[in-house]
């Protein structure tokens, strides 16, 4: 089985991330995980600091100083990844919203001929949400379709944030080039890989809302995401 680093970026997960390290580090022993955490005061970098003799060499940690913003999380893992040989990097959420059993799925799914991303995709036949409000089904189903739109690039699903890349594509990315943090970093890291001639493969997914500590949604995200795709469109997505 291909190695595989799940990057999980905290703030305040304290009710979730012992949960959530323990259940995907059960499902493989090739299933390594990177919380990166953004200097939690809930204690969430010391749970995972008190785990880490308990999968030695499979669970890490980088501890930031504040909250630096999702996109920024992501690169540092991205670069913590390519110092290493792990063949496959995965994002993923802390709260449970992204299914472990979907890693499985989504792993086999990026192995495809051609496929540098594969998306768990909320808009794919067999997708869905759960415990959803009318008012965040609105704000993402209204991101994608407009992400379309403007982008043309063939993804559904152009917000989600449970994906796995090959390393090939990681490597081949200029991550300077990589300037939002939220909805919209989704949005340019699959533009990105489909800049680069990658086919991005959607697996369906149902999405489920939190249950434990709180969404890091706001109206600021949401506008990045409008501002950002529109800007997407005059950069230079080439390759290093």
């Amino acid at each position: 089985m291909s190695k595989l680093l799940i990057i999980i970026p905290t703030y305040n997960e304290i009710e979730n991330i012992e949960a959530i390290s323990s259940t995907v580090l059960g499902l493989s022993d090739n299933y390594h995980l990177l919380v990166v955490d953004d200097g939690s005061p809930d204690g969430t970098g010391s749970k995972v600091k008190s785990m880490m003799d308990q999968y030695k060499d499979r669970l890490h940690l980088i501890e930031r100083s504040g909250k630096l913003g999702l996109g920024t999380a992501y690169i540092e893992g991205f670069k913590f990844a390519l110092s290493k040989d792990y063949e496959f990097i995965m994002e993923m959420d802390a709260d449970f919203s992204h299914d472990p059993n979907k890693i499985a799925p989504l792993l086999e799914g990026c192995q495809e001929e051609g496929v540098g991303m594969a998306v768990g995709s909320r808009y794919v036949k067999g997708g869905g949400f759960k415990n959803w409000s009318k008012y965040r089904l609105m704000l993402s189903k209204g991101a994608s379709i407009y992400t379309r739109l403007i982008t043309w690039m063939p993804v559904k699903d152009a917000t989600a944030g449970f994906v796995v890349y090959k390393r090939e594509v990681l490597e081949k990315m200029d991550l300077s080039k990589i300037k939002f943090v939220g909805y919209a970093f989704q949005i340019e890291m699959k533009y990105y890989c489909y800049k680069l001639g990658y086919k991005i493969k959607e697996v369906p997914i149902v999405f489920v809302d939190r249950e434990l500590g709180t969404s890091k949604m706001n109206s600021s995200i949401i506008s990045e995401a409008i501002l950002g795709v529109l800007q997407m469109k005059f950069r230079d997505y080439s390759a290093k």
